[in-house]
């Protein structure tokens, strides 16, 4: 258990703050666009979401922020969390959630009762598995079973909630707050889209199985005592659904939520040509807008036709098709190409060493923007004194876009200096002579010389009065 526990918090670790060696990346982000005007400038996407965040899931830099650390009510997302503590405390093994059960007693509905709380129809005391609560949380949002689990893992609610927030910290996410297991009760309970971007993937990263379950178009809970026949559940992400409207082949999960108090959220995630991208909107629409009621009058068989258009899977596929259809992995960076020489002092077998990069560096980058308009500026260290040892760092090379910096890679030697006696020696001597202690001590020599020639004189001087007044009282003239 103890490794588990280590090998998830390493890699909970590698994957908040990405891998990626000496390279330093920013937050440069983008704006997503479908098709031109009549003046051949691009349209940017109009989003229904308050928050959207979009992040490359292999180093966690961000693609597309619009208000992703503004703090709001995650509503059901917060349920993210909780199955990624239930995934946690068994190591997301499939077997033993399948084979362990639990229940939960009647305050484990309490906060729940007249509240229009989603449920998978759990009753207090009905024995279930922990893979059934994932279940019913991952598709239809169970308040019950997110209850359920948190006093069965904590011994209460209130504990489980100071796990989740201690958690919240582990990964990084600073602007967040949880009060319940569930996240019915939006009040003091929030988050960021950034922040809830670092806990999918965390949860991709580490649990497969979580996948497994949020692709499920429906699931039928094994059988109880309570429901003979067992209870099925129908998964409210329709990206993952064939049938519906929304569907959309790349996605795979994560969550939906929709909530009165903060409207439709959602949490997916996406591979195509070997990038994988996750989305987290916030916040959009519940009710259909008066140009969207007006689009479905127009066009009887479009989704905006229906009493209800999902926004925030609008939004998500809006964001993917530009993706899939504009993001490209550059390289920007060659470890193997030479970037420059630096000047190398007391040097035996050469005065210089050519610097390359430590790393290479590439990002998605939208293949209509010109990559020459990323400026390399190149920094050498002053004051580089053999012996240098290849693979030393003496300077930096930095991506600057638009006057902001992308990304900045270590400059490392690529060859070894020893250094020469003959040469640090003749330095050492001829730099003295250039020194202020020098210029003192010759300063305080001609002082001293002064001095003395000056008292010297002085001295001659006031011996030949006293010589010529001795005369003078020798030589008394006679009357």
């Amino acid at each position: 258990m103890f490794k588990i526990k280590l090998l998830s918090l390493l890699t909970a670790a590698l994957m908040i703050f990405g891998v990626f060696g000496s390279v330093k990346a920013s937050a440069l982000t983008f704006t997503p666009t479908n098709g031109k005007d009549s003046e051949g400038k691009p349209v940017p996407i109009s989003f229904y979401s308050k928050s959207v965040y979009m992040e490359n899931a292999a180093t966690g830099e961000a693609i597309v922020d619009i208000n992703s650390e503004e703090k709001i009510s995650p509503g059901y997302l917060n349920q993210l969390m909780t199955c990624a503590l239930i995934l946690d405390k068994f190591g997301g093994n499939e077997k033993k959630l399948k084979n362990t059960y639990t229940s939960g007693d009647s305050t484990c509905f309490d906060d729940l009762y007249d509240m229009g709380a989603p449920t998978a129809d759990i009753r207090p005391e009905e024995e279930v598995s922990y893979y059934d609560l994932l279940v019913s949380m991952i598709l239809v949002s169970s308040c019950e079973a997110a209850n359920i689990a948190g006093a069965s893992i904590a011994g209460s609610t209130y504990d489980f909630v100071m796990m989740m927030n201690d958690k919240a910290k582990e990964l990084g996410m600073e602007n967040t707050k949880f009060t319940t297991p569930h996240g019915n009760s939006p009040v003091q309970n929030y988050t960021t889209a950034a922040d809830l971007s670092k806990l999918c993937r965390y949860i991709i990263n580490n649990y497969s199985i979580y996948s497994d379950i949020a692709t499920k178009e429906l699931y039928q809970l094994e059988a109880t005592d309570i429901h003979e026949d067992g209870t099925t559940l129908y998964n409210n992400n329709y990206l993952v659904t064939p049938q519906s409207d929304y569907y959309y082949s790349s996605v795979k999960g994560l969550k939906s939520s929709v909530h009165d108090s903060c409207g439709r959220s959602l949490a997916s995630y996406a591979t195509y040509d070997g990038n994988t991208y996750i989305i987290v909107t916030l916040d959009a629409p519940i009710e259909k807008t008066a140009a969207d009621q007006k689009k479905g009058e127009q066009n009887p068989n479009s989704i905006y036709a229906y009493d209800y258009v999902y926004y925030s899977m609008l939004d998500h596929i809006h964001l993917y098709d530009w993706a899939f259809n504009s993001m490209v992995m550059t390289d920007f960076i060659n470890p193997n190409s030479e970037i420059t020489d630096a000047k190398v002092e007391f040097g035996l077998e050469a005065d210089y060493v050519n610097l390359k990069p430590k790393d290479s560096y590439q990002m998605l980058w939208p293949y209509d923007l010109p990559v020459d308009d990323v400026e390399k500026k190149v920094t050498v260290y002053k004051n580089i004194i053999a012996p240098i040892e290849e693979n030393d760092v003496l300077g930096k090379m930095e991506l600057v876009y638009n006057g902001e910096v992308i990304a900045s890679v270590d400059l490392i030697s690529t060859s070894s200096v020893s250094r020469s006696k003959s040469k640090s020696e003749l330095k050492i001597a001829s730099s003295f002579f250039r020194s202020m202690e020098f210029r003192w001590a010759v300063f305080l020599m001609i002082m001293v010389v002064t001095i003395y020639s000056v008292g010297f004189f002085v001295f001659l001087q006031l011996k030949y009065l006293r010589v010529n007044k001795k005369h003078s009282k020798k030589k008394k003239p006679t009357l």
